[in-house]
C-alpha cells in the first residue's frame, strides 16, 4: 500500500510492499474497497495537486525578450495531522467489520501511521472457513515522513513586452517498478509593463496561468502476492494555478509575493487481472477493478525572496494554503 502512496505524493520515495494489501481490501468486494480506498487516497491526492503548482513564479516582473532563467526547483508540501487519519464507520460498508466489535475508529489516511487495526470479512461459506482476516494498511507516517516532495528542472524565457513563457520537465525514470515523469507550461505577463514610467515604479505586478501533469505507473505483476496478470496502478494529476504577482525591483536581492487559486484532479486505477481467494468474492476474477478520483480546488497566498549575483540565481518561497509549502530554486539566468 505504501507505493501506492509513492505513486500519488512521493512518486520514487517509500517501500515496496502495496500488493501485500491488494487482495485484502478486494476481499471486501468491490464497492467496500472502492470506499475505503477514496477515503485513504483523499488526502494525497489533495497534497500532491497542492504540491505540483507551487514553484512556478520568483519575480512579478516579466524578463526582457530573450532574457532566460534555468533551474532545479524543490517542493515540500507539509501534512497536516488531520490528514493523517479519517473515521471508518462500517455502516458505511457492506462486508467490512472490526474484528473487536466497534463501529466506528480512526484509521489512517496514506499520511498516517495507525497500525494494529484488524478488520473481518466473512465468507459465503459456513464455518469461517474463507473469512478474511487482516489489517488496513498504515501509511508515509509510519516511515516518519510527513511531507509530499517534488522536484523538476524549469526554464523560462522572454518574449514580447511584458510576457514571459516557462516550462516545467522530470523525465519519465523507472526505479523499483515505477515508472513517473513530469511536464508543465506556464505563461507570465507584467501588467506594469504598460504603464509609461514603468521603470521608475518600484514593484512589478504580473499574473500567471500554469499547468501541470503527472503520469506514474507501478507495474508489480512479478511481485504480487495475488494471482492474476497485468497487474499494476496508475496515476495521472492534472492541475491549474491563476496567480497575481508582485514583486520589488531591485538589482541585487528582490522580495515577491502574490494570492493564487489552484484547481487540479488526481485520478489513481488498479489495473490487470485479480483472483479473489477468500471473503465475499472468493472464487472470482476481477479485471481493472478500483477507480479512484479526487478533485482539489483552493486559495493560496505565498511569500519569498529571490538573490541576484550575476548569472547566479537563488530563490526561496512559504507559501500558505490547505497543504503549506516550502519551495526552493537554484540555477542561473541572463537578462
Amino acid at each position: 500500500m505504501k507505493k501506492l502512496c509513492v505513486i500519488i505524493g512521493c512518486f520514487l520515495m517509500g517501500s515496496t510492499y502495496a500488493q501485500e494489501n491488494i487482495e485484502d481490501l478486494l476481499t471486501s468486494g468491490v464497492n467496500d474497497a472502492q470506499r475505503f480506498l477514496q477515503s485513504y487516497l483523499d488526502p494525497a491526492s489533495e497534497g500532491l495537486v497542492h504540491n505540483l503548482n507551487n514553484g512556478w513564479f520568483n519575480s512579478g516582473k516579466a524578463k526582457k525578450l530573450f532574457g532566460f532563467e534555468i533551474a532545479l526547483v524543490a517542493n515540500a508540501s507539509f501534512v497536516k495531522d488531520e490528514n493523517k487519519t479519517f473515521t471508518l464507520n462500517t455502516a458505511d460498508f457492506e462486508n467490512l467489520r472490526f474484528q473487536d466489535g466497534s463501529t466506528s475508529r480512526e484509521v489512517s489516511t496514506a499520511f498516517g501511521d495507525v497500525e494494529g487495526v484488524t478488520v473481518v470479512v466473512e465468507g459465503p461459506l459456513p464455518g469461517n472457513v474463507d473469512d478474511a482476516v487482516f489489517e488496513l494498511p498504515t501509511g508515509l507516517g509510519s516511515a516518519d515522513i510527513n511531507f509530499v516532495p517534488s522536484a523538476f528542472l524549469q526554464a523560462s524565457i522572454g518574449l514580447i513586452k511584458g510576457t514571459e513563457l516557462k516550462a516545467r520537465f522530470f523525465p519519465k525514470v523507472e526505479a523499483d517498478d515505477v515508472e513517473a515523469g513530469l511536464f508543465g507550461v506556464g505563461i507570465q505577463h507584467d501588467f506594469t509593463s504598460w504603464l509609461p514610467a514603468d521603470k521608475l515604479i518600484p514593484v512589478a505586478i504580473s499574473g500567471l496561468i500554469a499547468y501541470t501533469n503527472l503520469d506514474a505507473t507501478y507495474d508489480f505483476s512479478e511481485s504480487s502476492i495475488v494471482s492474476g496478470s497485468d497487474q499494476r496502478l496508475e496515476n495521472s494529476t492534472n492541475t491549474f494555478l491563476f496567480q497575481v504577482i508582485g514583486s520589488t525591483r531591485l538589482p541585487v536581492i528582490n522580495f515577491y509575493g502574490g494570492i493564487g487559486y489552484i484547481t487540479g484532479k488526481s485520478e489513481t486505477d488498479l489495473r490487470g487481472t485479480y483472483n479473489v481467494t477468500s471473503g465475499i468474492l472468493a472464487g472470482d476474477t476481477l479485471i481493472d477493478p478500483l477507480s479512484v478520483e479526487n478533485r482539489v480546488s483552493g486559495v493560496r497566498g505565498t511569500l519569498g525572496f529571490k538573490l541576484k549575483l550575476g548569472f547566479f540565481r537563488f530563490n526561496a518561497d512559504y507559501t500558505l494554503a490547505e497543504y503549506d509549502n516550502l519551495s526552493i530554486g537554484l540555477g542561473f539566468g541572463f537578462r
